[in-house]
C-alpha cells in the first residue's frame, strides 16, 4: 500500500476526514496557505496526514505508512504528532508508539477556545501600557525579523516564512525591545485565511517581567484592527494562564506525541 501527496488543488478530497477539528494549522493546510498533506488514496482517501511546521495531524482510518513514511524527509529532527480526538485516536496513538518506540514521548497539550469577539480592547491596552520603563514595543519589521532568525528561542516567530517579504505580506507580530535588542515577541507561527496561530516567548534572562503579556496584547489588538483571529494553542499551563490573562478561555487537554531524533528512528 502506498501513500500519496495531496496537491493544494485537491485538498477537498481529505477535508471531510478532518471535519470537526478546531485547529488552525489544519485549516491552513486545507486552505492551501501552508503545509503539506498525504493520504492512502488520491481520489477516495480514508486516511490522511497533515504536516505543518513541527506539527503532524492524522485523521480517518489508522494507517502505519502515514505515521512513518516520508516524515524524515519533511521535518527537522523533532515533530509533534497529534492523534484525532474521536474513536480512532488511541489506535493512531498505538501506531505512533509502534513506529517510534523510545524516540517518542506522550504529553498533554492544552486547547484554547476559539471565540471571535471576546477580547476587551481596553483591558489589552492597559496590558500594553504596563510595559516597564526602558522597554519599547512595536510590530515586527525587517530589522526585528532578521533578529528572530539569529537565536533558537525566537526563530519560530518567523521560521515558516521564506523571507521578510513573505512575512510582511502574510505574517504579523509584535516585539518588545531593550536597547534595540529583541527580548520578547508574539508572532504568527502559521497563517490561515481568517487569522494566525500565535507563537509567543521571551528570552530566558528577561522572563517574569510581563513582557510576553505586552507582546500578546499588542498582537491581539493588531489582529482585531485587521479583522484576523489570533488563535492560541498551549504547550503548558504557563501558556494557558497567559492566554487567560489576555482574555481567552481554556477548552480541554489533549494527548500528543513529541518525536525526537527522527534520523535515528
Amino acid at each position: 500500500m502506498s501513500i500519496y501527496k495531496i496537491e493544494k488543488e485537491n485538498m477537498e478530497k481529505i477535508a471531510p476526514l478532518f471535519a470537526g477539528w478546531e485547529e488552525s494549522l489544519i485549516w491552513s493546510c486545507l486552505e492551501g496557505c501552508m503545509g503539506e498533506a498525504w493520504a492512502d488514496n488520491e481520489n477516495h482517501p480514508v486516511s490522511a496526514r497533515i504536516l505543518l511546521a513541527d506539527f503532524c495531524f492524522f485523521a480517518g482510518r489508522p494507517n502505519q505508512k502515514l505515521v512513518a513514511e516520508e516524515i524524515r524527509n519533511q521535518v527537522r529532527k523533532f515533530v509533534i504528532m497529534v492523534p484525532p480526538m474521536d474513536e480512532t485516536g488511541e489506535s493512531w496513538a498505538r501506531e505512533i508508539e509502534k513506529a517510534y518506540g523510545g524516540s517518542c514521548r506522550r504529553v498533554e497539550r492544552y486547547a484554547i477556545k476559539k471565540e471571535p469577539g471576546i477580547f476587551d480592547r481596553e483591558h489589552l491596552r492597559r496590558i500594553v501600557e504596563s510595559l516597564p520603563k526602558g522597554y519599547g514595543v512595536k510590530l515586527i519589521d525587517e530589522e526585528i525579523f532578521e533578529q528572530t532568525r539569529k537565536s533558537p528561542w525566537s526563530v519560530d516567530f518567523t521560521s515558516q516564512f521564506a523571507d521578510y517579504e513573505d512575512y510582511r505580506r502574510r505574517g504579523l507580530g509584535a516585539a518588545v525591545l531593550f536597547h534595540g535588542e529583541l527580548v520578547s515577541g508574539a508572532s504568527s507561527y502559521t497563517v490561515y485565511r481568517e487569522g494566525i496561530e500565535i507563537e509567543i516567548g521571551t528570552r530566558e534572562d528577561f522572563r517574569r517581567k510581563g513582557l510576553a503579556s505586552v507582546c500578546g496584547a499588542r498582537l491581539i489588538l493588531e489582529c482585531m484592527e485587521r479583522g484576523l483571529y489570533p488563535s492560541w494553542d498551549a504547550q503548558n499551563m504557563w501558556s494557558v494562564k497567559l492566554a487567560e490573562k489576555l482574555g481567552y478561555h481554556f477548552d480541554r487537554a489533549y494527548p500528543a506525541y513529541e518525536i525526537y531524533q527522527l534520523d535515528n528512528c
